[in-house]
């Protein structure tokens, strides 16, 4: 994958923020925080650059990449974070005020015929099949109308997260989904199974609020 591009914009987007949460999730202070930022840079390209193009019509691109700028910080970490703390700093990192917005104008079209339309090209896609970095998901709509899961058999964070040698950190990022569902405004985010922590598939429900 190349750096240029929406790798490199993520970088510009957060990588202050993933900076200032190391002082406030971690008690790092100003400069070892600067240091670790750039001791992150130089991984973050090198794992983008071993990562494939993504197919245009996947969806996950972004995952990834996000996936892979959390593991370029902890791998620069002079002590490796507890699966807790850095679930929080994880979620402080990601939902700056932009983010925020993003997810409330992401929002506002939940559950429209776009939307499912769009999940549904996803799980028909299968990405994962092609490239191991990405995801493969079935797409099931509740019966009594209160929305719908997305329930993914494939996770390429997962994939990921192994080579990087921190799989069992991989929790941290899965529990962004329900702080993403939450900033959305709309939907009340359920989830039974990971398979981070060794379920069958991972079950993303959104259900209407109200």
């Amino acid at each position: 994958m190349k750096y240029m591009g929406m790798p490199m914009g993520m970088w510009v987007l957060f990588a202050g923020s993933f900076q200032k949460q190391l002082t406030a999730v971690f008690g790092y202070d100003a400069d070892a925080a600067q240091a670790i930022t750039k001791k992150a840079k130089p991984k973050y390209k090198a794992i983008i650059a071993d990562l494939p193009e993504f197919e245009k019509a996947d969806r996950f691109k972004m995952n990834i990449v996000n996936c892979a700028m959390l593991g370029a910080f902890i791998l620069s970490m002079p002590q490796r974070p507890a699966v807790d703390c850095l679930t929080d700093y994880y979620a402080k990192a990601m939902m700056t005020a932009p983010m925020q917005w993003f997810c409330r104008k992401s929002g506002k079209s939940k559950f429209t015929a776009k939307d499912i339309a769009a999940m549904k090209a996803t799980a028909a896609l299968k990405a994962a099949d092609r490239n191991p970095y990405s995801w493969n998901m079935e797409f099931y709509e509740y019966p009594d109308g209160s929305g719908y899961e997305g329930r993914f058999t494939k996770c390429g964070i997962c994939v990921l997260m192994k080579e990087l040698g921190l799989y069992d950190l991989t929790p941290a990022l899965c529990r962004l989904d329900y702080t993403m569902s939450e900033a959305g405004g709309v939907t009340n985010f359920v989830r039974q199974y990971t398979l981070a922590s060794g379920g069958p598939y991972c079950d993303c429900g959104y259900k209407k609020k109200g």
